[in-house]
C-alpha cells in the first residue's frame, strides 16, 4: 500500500492530459535525440582525429543559445508558447533529415556538420525556453509544477540511459546515417502528442509594448532578485567548467580507457542510469523546502564525481564515476530549476527560463572551446579534473551565499 502511495505520488503530474501526451511523445524522441547526440562527436572524431574540431562542434551546436535565448525569452512571453514548439520540432526532425542523407548520399564533410549543429543550435535557443515555460500551462496546477521538472529529468535521462546504447551498437552495425535517419523519425511522436493536445490560446498582453523594454525588465528581474541571479551563476559555471567532459567522452573511451563506440555509449548510459535515479527520487519530493542547500551539495559532488573519473584507468571504476556525474548533475539542475519556475511570476517566466536556458546551454560552447584547447595543451584527464575543481570551487562559493537566499526565497513567497 506504501508503495503505490509513492509511485502514485511520484507520477502525479500524469494526471494531466496534455503533459500526459507530452510526456509520451517526448519519451520516445528524446531517445533519438540522444543517439545523434552521441553519434555526432563520434562521427567528427572518427573523420578528423581532432579534439580541436570535437569542441568546435560542441561550440557551433550551442552558442546560438548563448546568443539568441534573452531575445527569445521576450518572443516566449509575447507568442503562443505551444506554436513555437510545434515549429522548432519540425525543423529539428528536418536538421536530422539532412544529416541522414548527407551520409547516405556519400556527401558528408565536416563544414557541412558544423553549418547543421549551428542552425540546430538556433533552433534550440527558441525551443528550450518556450518549452520550460509551457509546462506550467500542461501541468495547470502549480503544486504538481515540481514534480513536472522531475519527470521531465527522469525522462531526459531515460533517454539518456537507452540512447546512447543503442547508438553505440547502432554505429558499430549499421554506420552513422541510420542513427540520424532514426532520430529524425522520432520526432513524429512528439508531433503526434503537441497535435493531440487541447491547448487554450491565451491573449497576446504586448502588442503595444517595446520589445526593448520588454527585454530589459527581464534582465533587470532576473538579476535583481539574488536566488535567481546566484542559481543562474552557478548553473553557468557548471555548464562552462564541468559539462564539457561531455565533448571529450569519445577522447577518454579511445585514448584512456582504449575502447570503441560501445565503451562510448556505456560511459554516457552510466552518467545517464545515474542521473535517472536522482530524477526520481526528485519526482517523490512533495515539497521545494530545501531546494537550495541541495543545489550547492549537488554541484560539489558533481566536481567530485569528475575529479575521481580523472583520474580512472578501470571502465568499471570509470562507469561508477560517471553515474555519480549524472545523479550530481541533474540534482543540481533540476533543483535549480525547480526552484526558479516555483519562485518566477508568471508574466516574467519566458524571460528567467531563457536567462535559465542561456546559462543551461548557452556557455557550455564556450567551455566546450576550452576543453578542446585544454585537452590538446594539457591532456584530456586533465582537463576533465581541472573543470571538477572549478565546479567544487562554485559550491563553497554558493554555500556561503545561502543565508541571503534563504531569506529572500522566504520573503518572496510570503508576499
Amino acid at each position: 500500500m506504501q508503495n503505490a502511495l509513492v509511485f502514485k505520488d511520484t507520477f502525479r503530474s500524469l494526471r494531466h492530459p496534455n503533459y500526459r501526451l507530452f510526456f509520451g511523445g517526448q519519451s520516445i524522441s528524446l531517445i533519438g535525440t540522444w543517439i545523434q547526440r552521441i553519434t555526432m562527436p563520434w562521427l567528427v572524431y572518427d573523420m578528423t582525429k581532432s579534439v580541436m574540431l570535437l569542441g568546435l562542434v560542441g561550440f557551433l551546436g550551442q552558442f546560438p543559445t548563448f546568443l539568441l535565448s534573452p531575445y527569445a525569452g521576450v518572443l516566449t512571453d509575447r507568442w503562443n508558447k505551444y506554436h513555437i514548439l510545434l515549429v522548432t520540432q519540425v525543423l529539428s526532425m528536418i536538421q536530422a533529415c539532412i544529416l541522414s542523407a548527407l551520409i547516405f548520399s556519400g556527401s558528408i564533410e565536416v563544414w557541412s556538420i558544423l553549418v547543421l549543429s549551428a542552425f540546430l543550435g538556433c533552433v534550440n535557443a527558441f525551443d528550450v525556453p518556450a518549452r520550460q515555460a509551457f509546462l506550467i500551462e500542461m501541468v495547470e496546477d502549480k503544486d504538481d509544477l515540481g514534480n513536472a521538472i522531475a519527470l521531465n529529468s527522469s525522462m531526459f535521462n531515460g533517454a539518456r540511459l537507452v540512447g546512447p546504447s543503442i547508438a553505440g551498437v547502432m554505429i558499430a552495425l549499421t554506420g552513422e546515417g541510420v542513427c540520424f535517419l532514426i532520430n529524425a523519425l522520432s520526432y513524429i511522436f512528439v508531433l503526434a502528442s503537441l497535435l493531440l493536445m487541447k491547448v487554450k490560446l491565451k491573449e497576446n498582453k504586448y502588442e503595444n509594448k517595446s520589445f526593448i523594454k520588454e527585454f530589459r525588465e527581464g534582465f533587470s528581474y532576473t538579476f535583481r532578485f539574488l536566488p535567481i541571479k546566484y542559481i543562474i551563476i552557478l548553473l553557468s559555471l557548471i555548464s562552462l567548467m564541468g559539462m564539457p567532459y561531455t565533448v571529450l567522452m569519445p577522447v577518454f573511451a579511445k585514448e584512456i580507457l582504449h575502447g570503441g563506440p560501445h565503451t562510448f555509449g556505456f560511459l554516457m548510459g552510466a552518467s545517464g542510469l545515474g542521473a535517472l535515479a536522482c530524477a526520481l527520487l526528485l519526482a517523490s519530493r512533495k515539497k521545494i523546502d530545501g531546494l537550495e542547500r541541495l543545489i550547492p551539495l549537488a554541484a560539489g559532488l558533481f566536481g567530485m564525481g569528475l575529479v575521481l573519473f580523472s583520474f580512472s584507468r578501470s571502465f568499471i571504476l570509470s562507469l561508477i564515476f560517471m553515474a555519480l556525474v549524472g545523479y550530481s548533475q541533474i540534482l543540481q539542475t533540476a533543483s535549480s530549476n525547480t526552484l526558479l519556475q516555483t519562485i518566477v511570476e508568471d508574466r516574467m517566466r519566458g524571460r528567467v527560463m531563457s536567462f535559465y536556458a542561456m546559462g543551461f546551454m548557452g556557455t557550455a560552447p564556450f567551455g566546450s572551446l576550452l576543453a578542446g584547447w585544454l585537452a590538446k595543451v594539457i591532456g584530456t584527464p586533465y582537463t576533465i579534473l581541472f573543470g571538477g575543481l572549478s565546479c567544487i570551487a562554485g559550491a563553497i562559493v554558493f554555500t556561503k551565499k545561502l543565508p541571503v537566499i534563504t531569506d529572500a526565497i522566504r520573503e518572496s513567497q510570503s508576499r
